[in-house]
Parts: C-alpha cells; structure tokens; sequence
C-alpha cells in the first residue's frame, strides 16, 4: 500500500523502517527543512522499552551514542550543592540525544522509504478507496494510509480531527533547550527559583519555567528567544550567562508542558502515533511510548494482512492504556522540577534527598514502562 506519514522525529522514521521492509511504499513528509539538531536527551528503560530496540537492530548504534546516562546535581545560588540525583534517575538504562535517536531511525529507514524535507499537509479529503493529500509545496497525490506522527501539535490531528485545542491541555509549564557555544564538561548542574529551573551541562542549557499559556509563534526564532529572557531575567547563579548564549543559538527548542488526550487514535484512513496520539511533553516516556507504538501499529498492519480497520483496532486496543499510564507522569514533571514556592522547594529537596524515596521513583518509572504484554509480530529484522 501507499502509506503518507507525517513526522520525521521519532515515531515517523521508526514506523516508516517497518512498514517499508513490509513492502509497503512509504513516503515520509516533514516541515522542518532538514533532521532537527539539538534538543535534549531522551531515555529507554525497562525490558519493554529493550526489547523493541532489539527487534529493530538498533542496540548497538544507540549503545555507542549514549550519554551514559545525566546525573542531576541541584545548587544553591552560590554553587553549592544541595541533593544530586543518580543518572539513571533521568537517563534510564540508554539514554541518547534525540537529535541523535532521530537520525539513526532516519538512516535505518532512508533505504525503503522516501523523504520528504521542507513540507507539509495542506488538506485530507477521505474517499473509498485512498485519501487525496495536498501539500504545501509538492503535487497532490492519493495515499491508502495516512499516518500522523508528527508530534505535540500534530498537523494531522488537526485536520483529520478537530483542531488543536480539543485535545492538548497545558500543565502550567513551558520548557526551552539549546547548545552551548562550548561543550561543558563534568555534571549538569541544576538551580531553582519559585516556578523556575535553569541548567547547565554536557548537553546545553536546559530550563523550565512556570507561566500561562502563550500564543506565540512556534517558528519565529527571535520571538521565542524574547518569551525565555523575559521568564528568566533576574534570576540568580549562572542565569546571566546561560541567556547571553542565547544570543547565538541556532537550535533553540521552546514549548509548553502539554498533555495529548484524544478519544480515538484513527478515522478511517487516517491514524495517530506517538505524541500526536498521547503526547506529554516531558516526563510521560513519550520517546519510549512511540517507539512502542510503531512496533505494535507495523506489527498489528502485518498480522492483518493490510486491513488497515482491524490493524488500527488492535493497534489502539493494544497500546492505549499503557500509553496513558506512561504520560501521566508527565503531568507532575513541571511541578517537581519547577515548584512554585520556596516551601515547595524545601520540600522537594528534602525528599530527593532520602535514599528510599530516590529508589522507589526509579524503580516505579521502569514498571510503568513495562506494563504491557508485547506480541512477537512477524517483523521482518532490519539490514543494518
């Protein structure tokens, strides 16, 4: 069949390696010019997460990529510590850089799928027996399947769907990554203010601050670049500096802290995956989620043969609620790492500060992440 798919971050390219060596004709479509650089790593953990990898032949790739894993060592104004957090805490058993995740699933997928750079949907107009697309830039052309994986403001949804505001809740939250112009060496480290949080580490700057929903434009660099600097002028530590980076950074990643709750995954044609389907932002396992979600949407495709209606069925029956304990720990993520008041503050910090407590949290992340049952599909292995 021909499958349009939406989205070459995560969920797109990891689907799109499966249902191409399927046979499949896979095309790939996504906004952005080229892969995205930057933004912050990402983590696997627990059997179910490892297994999927396994099967799709990525293990060693992603082993010889990974960071080893952030520990998180949270400081006063002055630099003195005050708790430090384990890596695997952040970083469960792989963590990567998800520009770097991104690109091995494009390059493991490139070969029986083709991309797309540079473009968008337009309009989705179901018929019986394709759906006809238009894009922003390219020819119109009819697809059997479309498939939606392109993330938090998923483009997909939006058409197919209803538009964004039936099915993403903010969490009072806002995040922004970016590179430094220098690597920093040793641990991030990381420094609160009420409703704020500024980090500085091997992987860039990273911050978190409490704020209502903002309509701002989501692909004016500069603008964004004003929302960060105004939500952390006046702040304390290396504040200063880390905004003074700003000024020179080309991969700014700035969105809120947002939850994806929709009632159905699929409409005719027309399907969810990954964040678009059950996105959290930070803190719901959604990198781990997707990929998940691919291998059982590509497996469920396989088992029935491409009857796309019974696939999808399975698909959301299989998936949904494992998807949705995953992201319910993105709803406290802003509140833990940003609380709004220095009481809260005091609090978390003594409690991140107990050995039992610290255990506890690993150990109940890796459950969740591997409540669910996954079948052996009969996936054809990768040729790497």
């Amino acid at each position: 069949m021909k499958v349009l798919i939406s989205g070459a971050s995560v969920a797109g390219p990891a689907l799109a390696g499966w249902l191409g060596r399927q046979g499949h004709d896979v095309t790939v479509v996504e906004v952005a010019e080229a892969l995205r650089s930057g933004g912050y790593a990402v983590d696997f953990r627990g059997p179910t997460h490892m297994k999927v990898l396994s099967c799709m032949g990525l293990m060693d790739e992603l082993r010889s990529l990974a960071t080893g894993g952030s520990p998180m060592r949270f400081v006063d104004a002055s630099g003195r510590q005050l708790f430090r957090l384990p890596g695997e805490f952040a970083g469960g058993e792989l963590e990567v850089l998800r520009s770097e995740l991104s690109r091995v699933l494009y390059e493991h997928s490139r070969d029986v799928a083709g991309y797309t750079f540079g473009d968008t949907i337009t309009s989705l107009t179901e018929t019986s027996s394709g759906v006809d697309v238009t894009f922003r830039r390219g020819a119109a052309r009819t697809f059997d399947l479309v498939i939606g994986a392109d993330g938090l403001h998923s483009t997909v949804r939006r058409l197919a769907f209803g538009p964004e505001s039936q099915f993403v809740s903010h969490l009072g939250y806002y995040l922004a990554s970016w590179s430094l112009p220098a690597p920093v060496d040793g641990e991030a480290q990381y420094y609160n203010e009420p409703g704020r949080l500024a980090s500085i580490g091997p992987g860039g700057a990273f911050t978190i601050f409490a704020s209502p929903q903002r309509d701002h434009d989501r692909h004016d660099i500069e603008s964004q670049k004003a929302l960060v600097r105004n939500a952390l002028a006046g702040m304390g530590w290396q504040a200063p500096a880390l905004l003074r980076s700003l000024d020179t950074a080309d991969d700014l990643y700035l969105d809120s802290i947002s939850r994806v709750d929709v009632t159905a995954w699929s409409q005719g044609r027309i399907a969810l995956l990954g964040d678009a389907a059950h996105g959290a932002t930070l803190g719901g396992m959604g990198t781990g989620s997707a990929i998940v979600g691919a291998y059982v949407l590509a497996g469920e495709m396989a088992r029935a043969g491409g009857d796309h209606r019974t696939a999808y069925t399975r698909y959301e029956a299989m998936l949904s609620g494992y998807a949705r304990r995953c992201q319910k720990g993105g709803d406290r993520t802003g509140r833990f790492l940003a609380p709004r008041t220095r009481l809260g503050l005091r609090l978390r910090n003594r409690l991140l500060s107990t050995g039992f407590v610290m255990d506890w949290l690993i150990k109940a992340g890796q459950e969740v992440s591997s409540d669910i049952a996954l079948p052996d599909y009969p996936l054809r292995e990768p040729a790497l």
